[in-house]
Formats: structure tokens, C-alpha cells, sequence
């Protein structure tokens, strides 16, 4: 019984190799596809560089427009007192003030103050290089106009009454002359300044300064650049360059812009 079921097998099994085979000899028949090289079925186009989508935290969103808000006093009643010493003997002792968030701008006919080509200046500065204006110290209130740097010369600091800014620009920060430059654009381009040498054209300013370069300055305003060294006080603590611009005149009241007690006397504080 097992060796009739082994022939079957053997039978079924040789037949399905005969099949197998006449069908693979079948289907290897085949015909060879030639065409030339430069033979194309479509058209490719070159492949481009794909440019590289920005960090999410890289995109800058538009810059906010500088009003006299950031000109306020940056004076903290939390730092702590400044103690100046001979030898090792305390001989002042200077607190700072309690901050612009507690105490106004300078006061002009019972409206905070801030001289407004400061803040043109400003604007103009962002919208012109498209990178933000950084304000260190703007208003600085007697209190802590002292207690920033309390050398005699400093007493007299035009940033008690609105009339001084100390700044940089962020991604600009070693390039001030670059932004000097802005700033004498600002007087070319200007209708209000149009056909008066005495606000277009800037002169170097001779006398002796605080900084190694020497200021520049038009009827208007006067410009410094602090190096990264220099001009150091506790409003500017940064590394980086700075720039100062002290108002001169007063375009829109025809005055000179100088300090003195008596002006700060009328430039009250709430």
C-alpha cells in the first residue's frame, strides 16, 4: 500500500517538472528595448537649493514704534546703596531712587516731557536700519542721575530734564559709526531741515571730552560714541558701544538748550 502511494507520488511530482519547465521556457522569451542616449520621456527641471526656514525663535515681528514710555528713569529702590570711600573710611553714601514707575517724566506745562527729536531720532534709526533701538538711559531724575555716577561734572547731566539718551542697536551693536551716519542722514533727508547748513552739516566737537572720539554736533543736537571701555557708568553696564545724544537747541521754541537749576526747578516731577 505504501509503494503504490510512493509511485503516485513520483508520477504527480514529474509531471508538475515537465509543466514547469515548458512554462518557464515560455515566459523567458523576451524582446531587448534599445534607444539612444539622449532619448527622454519628459523633461526634468534642475534641481534648486531649498532655503532654510528660520527658527521660530529667530523671526522678528515688527518693531514697536518708541515713545517718551522708554525714556523713563531706570533707577530700582532694590539696588544697594552706593558707598564711596577714602581709604577705608565711608565718606558718602548715595541710594537710588524708587524708579520711573513711581515718579513722572519731566513736567512741561503739566505734561511728562521727553525733547521729541530724541524720540524722531529713535524711530527713525529703527525704521532706517530695521533692527530695534536699545535706550540704557533715558530720563534719569536727580536722584538717581547721582547715584548712576556722582563725579561733581555729572550734576549738570542733561538727562535730568528730558534732553539726553544714551543707546545702542541690537545686531548693530559694534557698528556706532554706522549709526552716526544714520543720524546724518536724518538732517539731509529732512523737509523740516531743508536749506539750514546749521542742522544738515555735523562739526567735530574740540574741546576736551570724556570719550577718545571726538563728539559730533550740529545747531541741534550733539552726538558721542562711547567704545566698549569707556563712558562706563551704572546705566551702562553692557559691553558694547554706545551713543549719546544731548539736545543743543530747541527747534520749535528757537532756544538754547542748556542746564541749569533754574530750568530744572520748572521741570517738576509727580
Amino acid at each position: 500500500m505504501k509503494s503504490l502511494f510512493f509511485i503516485l507520488l513520483s508520477c504527480f511530482l514529474a509531471s508538475c517538472s515537465e509543466e514547469t519547465e515548458e512554462y518557464s521556457q515560455v515566459t523567458t522569451k523576451m524582446e531587448c528595448i534599445t534607444r539612444s542616449h539622449n532619448d527622454t520621456s519628459f523633461t526634468l527641471d534642475p534641481p534648486k537649493p531649498k532655503t532654510q526656514k528660520p527658527y521660530p525663535w529667530a523671526v522678528t515681528s515688527a518693531l514697536t514704534p518708541i515713545t517718551k514710555e522708554y525714556f523713563r528713569c531706570k533707577g530700582m529702590p532694590l539696588n544697594p546703596p552706593r558707598i564711596i570711600h577714602e581709604g577705608t573710611k565711608e565718606i558718602m553714601r548715595y541710594n537710588d531712587c524708587s524708579g520711573g514707575e513711581k515718579h513722572s517724566l519731566p513736567l512741561r506745562v503739566d505734561k511728562e516731557f521727553i525733547y521729541p527729536i530724541l524720540i524722531e531720532l529713535m524711530n527713525y534709526i529703527q525704521e532706517r536700519t530695521e533692527h530695534p533701538v536699545h535706550i540704557t538711559s533715558g530720563h534719569r531724575c536727580q536722584t538717581h542721575n547721582t547715584y548712576v555716577d556722582p563725579n561733581p561734572q555729572n550734576s549738570a547731566s542733561k538727562h535730568m530734564i528730558g534732553a539726553a539718551v544714551c543707546f545702542y542697536v541690537q545686531g548693530l551693536e559694534e557698528r556706532p559709526d554706522t549709526i552716526l551716519q544714520v543720524i546724518q542722514e536724518f538732517y539731509k533727508n529732512h523737509p523740516r531741515y531743508h536749506g539750514q547748513k546749521d542742522y544738515v552739516e555735523f562739526q567735530r566737537f574740540e574741546k576736551k571730552t570724556t570719550t577718545s572720539t571726538q563728539p559730533w554736533y550740529n545747531k541741534e543736537i550733539l552726538v558721542k560714541i562711547c567704545k566698549a571701555t569707556e563712558a562706563r557708568d551704572l546705566d551702562n553696564r553692557h559691553p558694547y558701544p554706545y551713543l549719546i545724544i544731548q539736545v543743543r537747541f530747541d527747534f520749535d521754541r528757537n532756544l538754547r538748550v542748556d542746564f541749569d537749576q533754574e530750568i530744572a526747578k520748572k521741570l517738576l516731577y509727580k
